[in-house]
């Protein structure tokens, strides 16, 4: 699409292959003596059509995925987070120790955290290490 609206030759392209494609046809009637078209006799008809086909099915292939993945990201949570220096110095102390960066300490709390019926949240104690956590599966 052009900055003004669709371009104008895209049209005109689509109707010369559409006036290309009834000429090879009527070649095809012409050169078999036949009255009526029949798509199973004609070879490269039926070989477009083929591929024609497989693009679509790969297309909607293609759809189904990113709709997937969409959605996926519609769950995920991206977050910018400030915490005290305090706060700060104990999750970098933590991830030196486990061998994650502070990034990853987080993210494996995050994973862990359980909303209680009161709306009281909290995180059972663990032990952070190299053992992959749901979002880093994927």
């Amino acid at each position: 699409m052009g900055e003004f609206g669709p371009d104008p030759q895209e049209p005109a392209d689509r109707w010369a292959a559409l006036l290309s494609e009834w000429q090879r046809a009527g070649a095809h009637l012409a050169a078999a003596g036949a009255g009526v078209y029949d798509g199973d006799q004609d070879k490269t008809g039926s070989a477009w059509a083929r591929e024609r086909e497989d693009r679509r099915a790969t297309a909607l292939q293609n759809h189904a995925a990113w709709a997937e993945q969409q959605r996926r990201r519609q769950d995920e949570l991206h977050a910018e987070l400030w915490v005290s220096a305090s706060a700060g110095r104990r999750i970098r102390a933590a991830a030196a120790r486990a061998g994650l960066s502070p990034d990853e300490i987080l993210a494996r709390l995050a994973e862990r955290v359980s909303v209680h019926d009161g709306g009281a949240v909290s995180v059972a104690p663990f032990t952070p290490g190299r053992t992959p956590v749901a979002s880093e599966e994927r």
